[in-house]
């Protein structure tokens, strides 16, 4: 099985894995048919694994370019107007008053959802709506929008 993977991917590493993952895979299933049935379903999972794994890395090796080329084909015009309104955010940010500015933080950074803001601060999720929806209107003023 580890062979038949190796020879298609030439990767004795990934060969290996792919071999264990089939493995377990026919494992979990628990076939209660004969074993040259087996033994098919054997290199039917591999292969899949092989072409699934195959497909995953192609997907990461475009994303990869891809994030390299943006990031080296913007213009030094587009770079100085995103380092003003970065500025201008930092600045925008700071003078938020602080109850607003820790809600925004925790919906924003943290990526959490109003009642468990609310359940942290101690506050009702109306609250946290409230600051959240004054956060954000100073935002828009300060950044111009």
């Amino acid at each position: 099985m580890r062979n038949y993977i190796y020879y298609r991917s030439g990767d004795a590493e990934a060969a290996t894995d792919i071999a264990q993952e089939t493995f377990l895979r026919i494992w979990e299933k628990h076939p209660s048919s004969n074993p040259e049935n087996i033994t098919g379903l054997l290199f039917k999972i591999a292969r899949d694994q092989f072409v699934s794994q195959y497909r995953k890395e192609a997907v990461i090796s475009k994303f990869r370019l891809n994030a390299r080329h943006d990031i080296s084909g913007r213009s030094p015009e587009d770079q100085m107007m995103f380092e003003e309104l970065k500025d201008r955010y930092e600045t925008a940010l700071a003078n938020l008053p602080e109850r607003q500015r820790t809600v925004f933080l925790m919906s924003r950074m943290e990526q959490l959802k109003y009642n468990e803001i609310a359940e942290r601060l101690g506050l009702s999720v109306k609250a946290v709506e409230k600051r959240m929806n004054l956060a954000l209107v100073y935002l828009r003023k300060a950044l111009g929008e």
